[in-house]
């Protein structure tokens, strides 16, 4: 009996030796706790568009999802190449991203054909419905959903406000990216504007970099004496060509986003993006907590900024009426 108590003892030992050394390489070969991925895919080149990412990062943050911790985001930018977007695309699609975050119609088209099962969140897109993004609003349908900018919509008001600001204009330039149906819908939007306000329309289509130097040739020809610049990523990498010409040429021009008046324009109408990517992140927070992009309506802006550059204006020989000062939320001197 001494000797099986013994024995009994001697296997016990030998057992919690055993656990001891061996515990700590069991649970270091147990497979990590996976996080989600989110996979960012843009036009742009990371600096261009850092500012607006960083607002989408902070919004993550807010909604309690700690990168490197919680989640992880792998990014792509096309460096404003639209045909490395499908390989970029291909790449977070291999990845096994939980959701993609993306805008503009060629990266949001890139995502959509690369992917039919992975949720994809658009951050701005113009026309969501004329781009056939979505099916509508309200039911989009598919795995894509997100934030829309109602571009179109508000072509007419851009309008209103370029003609009060320059009463004497008549021939109104449209410069615009064919390329995408959202484009050619908000400029057959703007022309109707146009000829409500007694203006005959000059269409500038622009598809690649190179093509800017003869619109704008064609904006002297017909001697156009006022713009309206439909926004899109090449028009946007091009901001400053676009500014830079119609200062030389003393052309009062309105935009749709705010950054071409920084850079000199002289007006814009339109949502703030800082609240477009603020948003996109309580999508993302709702699809990875198992929402369906098909039950996630299209959201639509609800806060508008009117952007005047006083300093333009003047070099232009402009007096903008007091009646748009009042409105405006930004006046740069």
């Amino acid at each position: 009996m001494r000797r099986i108590g013994l024995a009994v003892v001697l296997a016990v030992s030998i057992l919690i030796a055993l656990l001891l050394v061996s515990g700590p390489h069991l649970s270091d070969s147990q497979p990590a706790t996976k996080i989600p991925r989110i996979g960012l895919l843009f036009v742009p080149s990371e600096s261009f568009i850092a500012e607006l990412v960083q607002v989408f990062r902070q919004g993550l943050r807010e909604l309690g999802w700690v990168e490197g911790r919680t989640v992880a985001i792998e990014s792509r930018y096309a460096e404003g190449l639209v045909d490395r977007l499908p390989r970029l695309a291909a790449e977070l699609v291999a990845l096994q991203v939980d959701v993609i975050v993306t805008a503009d119609s060629p990266a949001i088209n890139a995502a959509a054909r690369a992917t039919t099962t992975i949720p994809i969140v658009f951050a701005a897109a113009g026309d969501p419905v004329a781009a056939g993004h979505v099916s509508s609003l309200a039911r989009p349908g598919g795995n894509i959903t997100g934030l829309s900018l109602l571009a179109t919509e508000l072509s007419p008001k851009r309008l209103q406000l370029l003609k009060e600001a320059a009463p004497r204009a008549t021939r109104l330039a449209i410069l615009f990216n064919p390329q995408d149906p959202s484009m050619v819908r908000r400029v057959q939007e703007a022309q109707a504007a146009a000829q409500a306000l007694g203006m005959a329309t000059v269409p500038l289509p622009v598809r690649a970099p190179g093509d800017f130097e003869g619109a704008f040739a064609v904006m002297i020809r017909e001697h156009a004496d006022c713009l309206l610049t439909v926004v899109d990523g090449l028009t946007i990498r091009n901001s400053k060509r676009i500014v830079d010409f119609v200062a030389a040429n003393r052309i009062p021009a309105a935009y749709e986003i705010r950054d071409f008046v920084e850079r000199g324009g002289l007006l814009s109408y339109g949502p703030k993006p800082r609240e477009n990517y603020r948003r996109a992140a309580a999508y993302v927070d709702k699809l990875l907590r198992g929402a369906k992009p098909a039950d996630l309506p299209v959201e639509q802006p609800t806060k508008f900024e009117l952007v005047i550059n006083l300093k333009t204006a003047k070099a232009l020989g402009l007096t903008i009426p007091q009646s748009i000062l009042v409105r405006a939320d930004e006046v740069i001197q």
